[in-house]
């Protein structure tokens, strides 16, 4: 079990962020010692590495995170269920668990491809803008040097 300021180091999170996130929702209540300090397990340091990798890598919003958490969440749950019932189920019964997965992963991979489409529309809009402004420059006598954000004289 882990503190607070030990989850903090391993995140680069600081305490204040890690309580905000509990607070929304996206890690769930840590058990406290009996001195109401909180304790962490791996697992929480694993979610909140997603979570800040889905908020600086993807730019997931709270209400996004929010959602990635949950199915996130769902998905695990499922997937441990799986494999706990594994060995009773039937044939049909492990296909239905598995397309109940499947489905999970599918709504994941929706928010995802929604969000790198967002992403590379505004990288098109970017890159349309700066080349109107390297026309600009152009017809004012001025040539730019495409690695570098000032212009050549």
């Amino acid at each position: 079990m882990l503190k607070i300021e030990e989850v903090a180091n391993e995140t680069g999170l600081t305490k204040r962020t890690i309580r905000y996130y509990e607070e929304l929702g996206l890690l769930p209540s840590p058990k406290r010692s009996e001195g109401g300090i909180r304790l962490y397990t791996q697992e929480d340091i694993v979610l909140l590495n997603k979570i800040v990798s889905a908020k600086e890598v993807l730019g997931f919003s709270l209400q996004e995170l929010h959602k990635y958490v949950t199915i996130a969440e769902l998905l695990k749950d499922k997937n441990e269920k799986y494999r706990g019932e594994k060995a009773k189920l039937t044939d049909e019964q492990r296909k239905e668990k598995l397309l109940e997965i499947d489905d999970v992963l599918s709504e994941q991979l929706e928010l995802l491809t929604r969000k790198i489409d967002n992403i590379v529309k505004f990288q098109s809009e970017l890159t349309d803008l700066r080349e109107k402004v390297h026309n600009k420059l152009r017809e004012l006598g001025m040539e730019s040097d495409p690695s570098s954000s000032i212009p050549a004289k």
